[in-house]
């Protein structure tokens, strides 16, 4: 299934987007919440890259929709760690 490059170019986007939150999570207040709030959103946000990588190289169409399914669940994640607020995310400019 991968080694085609697609026009979305989405591995290059979800690493974009994991750098992007990495360098927002250093820009919060630290205290004993923020931190466990960081680890999440960082987690999650790396997470997205590294899932779709696997579903890109998935051998068939069920691997993909499996693996696919993970890059969905980091997805949430995310939107759930910042309660699904775009404003929260205006810094990030994506």
């Amino acid at each position: 299934m991968g080694g085609q490059k697609n026009i979305y170019d989405l591995e290059e986007r979800t690493a974009q987007f994991g750098e992007k939150v990495i360098r927002f999570c250093r820009s919060m207040p630290r205290s004993e919440i923020a931190r466990r709030i960081i680890d999440q959103l960082i987690g999650s946000s790396t997470s997205v890259g590294a899932n779709y990588c696997e579903a890109d190289n998935a051998e068939s169409k069920k691997s993909l929709d499996i693996k696919l399914g993970y890059v969905k669940k980091s997805l949430a994640k995310q939107c759930i760690s910042c309660e699904c607020q775009p404003w929260r995310f205006q810094k990030l400019h994506i």
